[in-house]
């Protein structure tokens, strides 16, 4: 009805709901109920046994998949462990290998040559500066004629008994 009008006023009027709630109240509602003391239920002991088994067997069933789990979790974490370790080993044998290879160059007498010229600027000896020494045929080696005398330190109570004698 009004809904499709056009207001031209700037305060529109207010629409009526499209429902009307009924406020009577029906005869059928839903009775509250009081509470009731319950009737003892008596459990035989059979059933309680049977509880208790059930429940002992649930228990030792957790603890069972508990332990296999914490078991897996350890095997888990030894073996990423030893993968690793491969892992590594793999790494510094590698590491080895091109030390080795490394040593074997830095022998070379050519490299070591090239080394000493470039990095310590090193030069080869040229004729005027060697200098030649003649030696005589003679040979070096002393005999002993005599045997060395060795003098034995003294304590200060030796010192002190030849300073008092030899005065």
């Amino acid at each position: 009805m009004a809904r499709n009008r056009y207001e031209y006023s700037t305060s529109p009027r207010k629409l009526q709901p499209e429902y009307r709630p009924n406020k009577k109240r029906r005869k059928n509602q839903l009775k509250v109920v009081e509470d009731r003391p319950k009737q003892g239920v008596k459990i035989s002991k059979e059933q309680k046994k049977r509880q208790t088994k059930v429940t002992l067997i649930v228990v030792a069933i957790f603890i069972l998949l508990l332990t296999i789990s914490y078991r897996n979790s350890q095997i888990n974490e030894k073996f990423s462990e030893v993968q690793s370790r491969k892992k590594e080993l793999a790494s510094l044998q590698k590491e080895n290998e091109q030390l080795k290879v490394n040593i074997e160059n830095g022998l070379n007498l050519n490299t070591i040559e090239k080394l000493a010229k470039e990095k310590l600027g090193m030069q080869k000896l040229t004729n005027k500066q060697t200098l030649y020494v003649s030696l005589p045929k003679k040979d070096y080696v002393e005999s002993v004629s005599e045997e060395p005398v060795i003098e034995k330190e003294k304590n200060w109570f030796e010192q002190f008994l030849d300073k008092i004698l030899h005065k």
